[in-house]
Formats: C-alpha cells, sequence, structure tokens
C-alpha cells in the first residue's frame, strides 16, 4: 500500500476506533494481537513500558513529591532510594519526612539545619542505635578502682564523677579515661555534692562540710544534725546550703558563714534527699525563677520555704497514698516543671504548677522499678537484675541491661543516673558517656557508658 493511501486508511481507521466502546476497543486489540507476529510483539512491549511506566518523582512537580512520600514508611522509602539515583536524590531531600521519621523514634528536631540531606543521615544514625537498645547492645561497663572501704555517696557532673567512702575520703574521676582528678581526706561520707571548687559532704558524724578540692582543707563545718546527714544541695547564688537528717530535720544553712537559718518542723521519719532547683512555671505558690526546696521521706514529698524563719511548716505536701501505705522509692525527680517519684504503684508524676497527679504509669511486666532519671521522652529506671528505658510516650519499656550484684542503699546514695539530656530525646550527640554508676561490695564503682557510634 502506497504511504497516501496508507496514511488516508489509518485515518478512517483511528476515527471508527474512537467511537467504539471500551469494550468495543479491547475486543479489537485482542485481535490485533492476536494476528501479529514477533517483531509487532516487541514493538508494542517496548512501546507500553514508555506509555504505562511513567517515572512520577521526574515528572511531578517537588512538592507534590514530597506530599506524595509522606504517605510511606521509612523502610519503604529506603527501599525507594534504591531505584536510581534520581529517586535516592528526591527521597534523601524530603526534610519533613526524615524529621518526622526521627521525631517517632524519639529523637531530637534541631530546626535551624537547612542541609536538605541531614536528615535522612540523622535518621539512619538513629535507626542503628535504637537497633542496639532493642537488642541489648547499646552500653558498655567499666569500673573505678581506688577505695579501700565502702562507698556510700555518689554525685555526677559534666564528665566527672565524686565518690565519698568509709575510709575518710572522697575521690573525683573522669568517666572518660577512668583517672582520678583528686583526692581529698574527709569524714565518712553519706551525701556528696561538687563544683570545680568546692565539695560539699554530709557524714554520718551528724554533720556537713565544705572542702577545697584544690588544697584538700575544710573551710567550712555546719554542726546542729543529731542524726547522719543523707542528703545534701547548695546555692552559691543564694549563698545557702540545705540538708536532710536522719533526725527528721530538713535544715537551712548560710553557705558563707555556716550558720543554720532555717529548720523545718513536724516531721515524723528520717529524710532521704533534699533538692534545691528553680522554678520553671507559675505555681500557687511560687513564679517562676524561685528557688524551691523540696524533702522526701519514706512517704512523702514536702515543699519548704527557703526563708529565715526557724521551725518553720512545710508549703504543700505530696503523697501516693494517704495512710502511708505505700513507701517512695529513693530517688526524686525535679526538673522546675514535674515533679516524679516511683513507688510499688508505678511511677507517678505530678504538675508542680497545680500540684495535681498529671498520670501513674504502672509497668506490670516488671514490679518496683526504682527512678533514676525522667524526661520528655525518656525514663531510666532499675531493680536488683537489670536498667531499663522506657519510651514515656507510649509508657513501654524498650531496652534493658544486665547490672551486676551491686551494693544496695535504701536511700539511693549509692546509685545514680548519668548524663540526663538524652531523655528529653536522642539527637545522635547525646548519648555517650556515663548512663549509669552504683558502688560495688568489692570497694569499686561499675559504670554503664554509651558504646561509641560505629
Amino acid at each position: 500500500m502506497e504511504r497516501k493511501d496508507f496514511e488516508t486508511w489509518l485515518d478512517n481507521i483511528s476515527v471508527t476506533f474512537l467511537s467504539l466502546t471500551d469494550l468495543q476497543k479491547n475486543e479489537t486489540l485482542d485481535h490485533l494481537i492476536s494476528l501479529s507476529g514477533a517483531v509487532q510483539l516487541r514493538h508494542l512491549s517496548n512501546n507500553l513500558e514508555t506509555l504505562l511506566k511513567r517515572d512520577f518523582l521526574k515528572l511531578l512537580p517537588l512538592e507534590l513529591s514530597f506530599y506524595l512520600l509522606k504517605w510511606l514508611d521509612p523502610q519503604t522509602l529506603l527501599t525507594c532510594c534504591l531505584v536510581s539515583k534520581q529517586w535516592n536524590k528526591v527521597i534523601s531531600a524530603c526534610t519533613e519526612v526524615w524529621q518526622t521519621a526521627c521525631k517517632n523514634l524519639g529523637w531530637q528536631i534541631d530546626d535551624s539545619v537547612q542541609d536538605a540531606l541531614h536528615w535522612k543521615k540523622v535518621y539512619l544514625k538513629a535507626i542503628l542505635r535504637m537497633k542496639q537498645l532493642e537488642d541489648h547492645e547499646a552500653f558498655e561497663t567499666s569500673s573505678l578502682i581506688g577505695h579501700s572501704a565502702r562507698v556510700y555517696a555518689l554525685y555526677y557532673r559534666d564528665g566527672l564523677l565524686c565518690t565519698g567512702s568509709d575510709d575518710l575520703s572522697a575521690k573525683l574521676w573522669d568517666v572518660s579515661t577512668g583517672q582520678c582528678v583528686y583526692g581529698i581526706q574527709t569524714h565518712t561520707c553519706a551525701a556528696v555534692k561538687f563544683d570545680e571548687q568546692k565539695l560539699v559532704t554530709g557524714s554520718f558524724d551528724n554533720t556537713v562540710a565544705c572542702w577545697e578540692w584544690s588544697s584538700g582543707a575544710r573551710t567550712q563545718h555546719f554542726r546542729g544534725h543529731t542524726g547522719a546527714v543523707f542528703s545534701v544541695d547548695y546555692s552559691d547564688e543564694l549563698d545557702i546550703l540545705v540538708s536532710g537528717s536522719a533526725d527528721f530535720a530538713v535544715k537551712v544553712w548560710a553557705l558563707s558563714a555556716g550558720t543554720c537559718a532555717n529548720r523545718s518542723s513536724g516531721l515524723t521519719t528520717p529524710i532521704s534527699q533534699v533538692v534545691l532547683q528553680k522554678c520553671k512555671v507559675k505555681s500557687v505558690l511560687h513564679s517562676p525563677g524561685d528557688y524551691i526546696l523540696l524533702s522526701a521521706d519514706k512517704y512523702e514529698i514536702k515543699i519548704w520555704p527557703i526563708g529565715r524563719e526557724i521551725n518553720c511548716k512545710c508549703l504543700k505536701t505530696l503523697s501516693v497514698s494517704e495512710d502511708r501505705s505505700i513507701c517512695l522509692q529513693p530517688r526524686l525527680h525535679f526538673d522546675g516543671k514535674y515533679i516524679v517519684c516511683s513507688s510499688a504503684l508505678g511511677l507517678y508524676q505530678w504538675d508542680f504548677a497545680s500540684y495535681d497527679i498529671l498520670r501513674v504509669i504502672k509497668t506490670p511486666e516488671v514490679a518496683n522499678l526504682a527512678l533514676l532519671g525522667f524526661g520528655d521522652v525518656f525514663a531510666l529506671l532499675f531493680d536488683n537484675h537489670y536498667l531499663y528505658i522506657m519510651d514515656l510516650r507510649t509508657e513501654s519499656l524498650i531496652s534493658r541491661w544486665p547490672l551486676p550484684e551491686y551494693r544496695k542503699s535504701k536511700r539511693g546514695s549509692s546509685f545514680l543516673a548519668g548524663e540526663a539530656s538524652w531523655l528529653n530525646g536522642l539527637d545522635g550527640h547525646n548519648d555517650t558517656g556515663l548512663v549509669f554508676a552504683t558502688s560495688m561490695p568489692d570497694h569499686s564503682i561499675h559504670l554503664v557508658l554509651w558504646k561509641e557510634h560505629v
């Protein structure tokens, strides 16, 4: 057939084909395919692939591609990255998708980061760390050896761990190297707290003392308690020191003068912990920026005034049972917004603005968990055998780590959490350093540390 005649025939056939119903079109195509040979079928196959398998990520505007990608889960997106260089480029640059994936894993998001490819890299790092936690492979252990008697008091800050012992000494350790930075002679230590210049100790000899790291000299001695001093805290800004004792008393001292400025009244059980912390919310009794003094005993948490009233009365009492039938576990947590404490009934979280209980977190699979640290995303807990990480969004335990037969303290002075910023969400940089420390029967200190990223 001549070309001109063929084109005329093709036009007529096209007009007729377009007038057919879908069913008739399909039957026509089936008939033509049955009459086709290998050359025609190969031609048809090649053209159908071009028509039907369109690369929508390449053809669509970037904004529409990002919208569609948001409906896929991260693992599927990672698989899609293998399709082509173009797909990998587009998917890797979908910031919102990867940020959401990181948030869902409990990671902090820094919106100031402008690099479009940054958040996929963060997600890959996050998924690896979360897999390590799930498989109980995220931590490693170490020991500090140097004391010759029972270690009863620990305090940690900024990569340094202070230990107070019955061998009449206190030591300051660099956790990253395991080296002892300072070692000074003290009294028997039941509680310790330090900064760059000084060490404050509460003792079984019923006194509190302040020591200078550089010289080892005792610069202040606070006398007045009639029982062992189990907890101390201080503020250089306010020039006050607070102490809690087995004599049922909370005392407020002038830090520089060494004189007692305030004494609690009405307490009937030994004080296991005192906390001096700035308030971050407006409450019935306080404003943001005010310093708050809390004390905890076996049954109650009390809020005290910081003034110069002798035999002062507490402002508020919090408890989990009015009849004192339920005991509180040691280690009170207060960040200026929330008070958290554990008991046999679970974790109790109070809103400091209203003093109302916000929630009670129960862990039926593991009973009597004690609190070590509490954040916006994670909580660090432990019992006699394991260290646990809880995802507070689901209230489920996501990881555990075995603990040796450590020295147990009813007051919680012989164990503590290390770095705490990761409890508000991991970020790929804050999962380093000390996680947990406890004293051992052989007088050493057992450390649990984050493994380095591979």
